[in-house]
């Protein structure tokens, strides 16, 4: 377990200075790819990498609850893995609650009353297939060097689809969840009964003041496939190094989620940010043209684990 403060800044300074030699590199990116997926909405996803015909290692980036491939500071996340030379790709859930003419924020919310783990997981499926079998990037690509990222919830995500795809070589997990039961009791304020009975919930988007509806069969899928949903069980597979990032100060998933998931994972490597919270320094939007210092030690420690021979 590693615990970061403000005590190594110099370091970290010095690694900010070394990624500024970079900047004059040009990063290709495309934007807003549609992916069909295997429920009936697009998937729209990013690709940032330099065009070099170097073969570079994969990372696929998921969004948590509520979010977005574009919110906050992800493109500068995705700048700073292409300057790396990584081939970083994210990508909105089909049922995110956006749409392929406006993908910040929900303008589809019954979209985003139709989602569950299950097309989450599908979804991810399908952006891993295209990532690697694509014939525009077979010269820029490493096919046996992928890397999941997964933020929130969607490190769960992660977590789950690593345990089974055997062509994932590294995991990674932001503010991950550890417990799939314990985000609807968190974010489901009904009853579980008065929640099938009147058939949907509501969750109250602080930002956006929307009012995001969970249609009962999210909670219905969940317990129709609570085995392959588990996240401990999908943990304990894992044989792939992994790096579990988290901030001491996170009030949304409680920091003992990464202690559990470093319990769990045998190849597993825990650092702890002090005074991080959840969004990792983040917000929405984000307008400045740095990623906030917490976001920063998240992708320097990221990057040097998925280049670590």
């Amino acid at each position: 377990m590693v615990f970061l403060g403000n005590n190594n800044s110099g370091a970290f300074q010095g690694y900010c200075c070394f990624i500024a030699l970079k900047m004059k590199t040009k990063i290709t990116k495309i934007k807003n790819t549609l992916i069909k997926g295997t429920h009936d909405k697009p998937i729209l996803c990013d690709l940032f990498f330099k065009k070099n015909k170097q073969p570079k290692p994969i990372v696929i980036f998921c969004h948590g609850y509520k979010g977005f491939k574009d919110w906050g500071a992800w493109n500068l996340v995705a700048d700073e893995f292409a300057k790396n030379n990584l081939f970083f790709v994210k990508f909105n859930f089909s049922h995110n609650g956006g749409t392929v003419e406006q993908q910040i924020d929900f303008p589809d919310l019954e979209a985003f009353s139709e989602n569950n783990y299950s097309i989450e997981l599908d979804d991810l499926e399908s952006v891993i297939n295209f990532s690697i079998t694509n014939a525009n990037f077979e010269k820029e690509i490493d096919k046996k060097n992928i890397t999941l990222i997964g933020h929130s919830r969607g490190g769960g995500i992660v977590s789950l689809k690593s345990s089974k795809h055997k062509k994932i070589t590294r995991l990674i997990t932001w503010s991950g969840i550890s417990d799939i039961d314990y985000c609807f009791a968190k974010d489901i304020k009904i009853s579980l009964e008065q929640w099938e009975e009147e058939g949907v919930a509501y969750n109250i988007n602080s930002r956006t003041l929307q009012k995001m509806p969970h249609k009962y069969q999210f909670y219905a899928n969940y317990l129709a496939n609570k085995e392959e949903l588990n996240i401990q069980k999908a943990v304990q597979k894992i044989e792939i190094p992994h790096l579990i990032i988290h901030g001491t100060f996170d009030k949304d998933i409680l920091p003992e989620a990464a202690k559990n998931l470093y319990k769990w994972s045998e190849n597993s490597k825990l650092i702890l940010i002090n005074n991080m919270g959840h969004a990792l320094g983040n917000k929405q939007p984000w307008l400045a043209k740095k990623m906030p210092k917490d976001l920063k030690k998240v992708v320097k420690e990221s990057i040097q684990f998925i280049l670590k021979k």
